[in-house]
């Protein structure tokens, strides 16, 4: 055990906030879990699947889940894209249509985002990521539900991810059932291959930014949101330009953004990212906590209250942590596309909410990582996670001896020691927040320690 300092002298961030839904949204810097859950779409449709004409894959908060092979429609057999429904020429979703029910029904072969419906440019979604057959390509004619995939996934690729149409490759963005069972209904495969033809889209080589050095303030526009998404990458100063990086993604904590952990304690990540040569990416994670439902009050070994906060969720929530769990997924693909990095030493780390999107993310997508290395949010569960493929991780958990949540890392500790998982715990004497510099450098070397097995 180490001996550290308070919060207040180390960390720029308010104290964590208890309350019978977790941590406050306003606290600062990953208090707990935090990370307030905002407006989603694509609900109902129970009756159209995205048809109407009211909407044509109109954005946000219905119309990208809604558009013409909705996000959520997209084209199982028999139901939706009927001549009356899932698409019709005339529009691509009303409010209220081709969305959840669409997870069965909308965008038929005939539909998914038909000519005119869903894939108005700069509508819905361009991508398609969120948006079945709507965005840059989303209303391609025949593709919104081609071979009964783009349509049959319509639910973020009614034309397939982020370009909507054009292969059909990425169906089935949301599915019927949770890949982690506090988690959302995205799918990770088309999550990932929506991300890479969105990265595919955007990246320019003549660009004056490309493969840029230093510390380095970045944004795209992630139609699914409406919105352009900030991130932030710091790339080491004395890379040749050449040689493949390792790489290092942080998830900040609740009521903090991409640029609250890079800029604290004098820029220490950035620093440690320099010193030991790791590519580091911090994305903000739209409004949402990455995708996981979990907060301080169901930490590890809490079954039946993560059952209750489950069973609290709603479409707004649902909506809000999907993009969330996207732009992390979005923002990585854009850095792989642009940078050589070397995909056997990448690692996944987060503080708080960041911690619980380090686990959250870091098992639905464990095909990315080497390890992970959570700190001071032990939100994860025994059941309805995919622990045999984290299994193949190395895991590096951190925690403060005053921190709310301690015994659930002891568990979790213990936990991982006795089902044999490759696995290193560090506790120091610090609060929530203090432990945070503390721990860091420590991270770094385990980092380094596991690019070399």
């Amino acid at each position: 055990m180490r001996t550290g300092y308070s919060s207040k002298s180390l960390l720029i961030a308010g104290m964590l906030t208890i309350a019978v839904g977790g941590c406050s949204n306003a606290s600062h810097l990953g208090t707990g879990s935090g990370g307030t859950l905002g407006p989603t779409g694509g609900s109902g449709g129970v009756a159209a699947g995205g048809a109407s004409s009211a909407s044509g894959g109109s954005g946000l908060a219905t119309g990208g889940n809604a558009a013409g092979g909705a996000s959520r429609t997209g084209g199982t057999t028999g139901s939706g894209g009927a001549a009356a429904s899932g698409g019709t020429s005339a529009g691509g979703g009303q409010p209220g249509t081709g969305g959840q029910a669409g997870r069965g029904a909308g965008g038929s072969p005939q539909t998914g985002g038909a000519t005119e419906t869903g894939g108005q440019a700069g509508t819905g979604g361009q991508t398609g990521q969120v948006t079945g057959g709507s965005g840059q390509a989303g209303g391609s004619t025949g593709v919104g539900g081609k071979s009964g995939t783009g349509g049959q996934a319509g639910q973020g690729a009614g034309g397939s991810g982020p370009t909507g149409g054009a292969t059909g490759a990425c169906a089935q963005l949301v599915g019927q059932q949770r890949p982690v069972a506090f988690g959302t209904l995205l799918d990770p495969q088309a999550v990932m291959c929506a991300a890479q033809q969105l990265a595919k889209s955007i990246i320019n080589p003549s660009s004056a930014q490309w493969r840029a050095k230093g510390d380095q303030h970045r944004s795209y526009h992630f139609a699914g949101a409406n919105t352009d998404e900030p991130y932030r990458i710091s790339v080491p100063t004395n890379w040749d330009g050449k040689s493949n990086l390792p790489l290092a993604m942080f998830l900040h904590g609740s009521g903090s953004d991409e640029n609250s952990y890079m800029d604290m304690n004098n820029k220490q990540l950035v620093t440690l990212a320099q010193q030991h040569g790791y590519l580091l990416v911090s994305p903000l994670g739209d409004k949402g906590a990455y995708g996981n439902f979990l907060r301080l009050t169901a930490p590890f070994g809490d079954q039946a209250d993560a059952d209750k906060l489950m069973s609290a969720v709603t479409t707004d929530s649902e909506r809000t942590n999907e993009l969330s769990e996207q732009d992390v997924i979005n923002v990585l693909e854009l850095v792989l596309a642009e940078y050589p990095v070397d995909r056997a030493s990448m690692f996944l780390f987060g503080h708080s909410m960041g911690s619980g999107g380090t686990w959250y993310i870091g098992g639905k997508y464990a095909s990315y990582w080497k390890g992970l290395a959570p700190l001071s949010g032990p939100f994860v569960q025994k059941t309805g996670y995919p622990w045999d493929d984290v299994r193949k991780l190395l895991l590096f958990v951190t925690e403060g001896t005053q921190a709310p949540s301690v015994d659930a890392s002891h568990v979790l500790r213990d936990w991982l020691k006795a089902n044999a998982f490759t696995s290193e715990y560090e506790e120091v004497n610090a609060d929530h927040g203090g432990m945070i510099p503390l721990v860091l450098p420590d991270i770094f070397a385990f980092f380094d320690r596991s690019k070399a097995k």
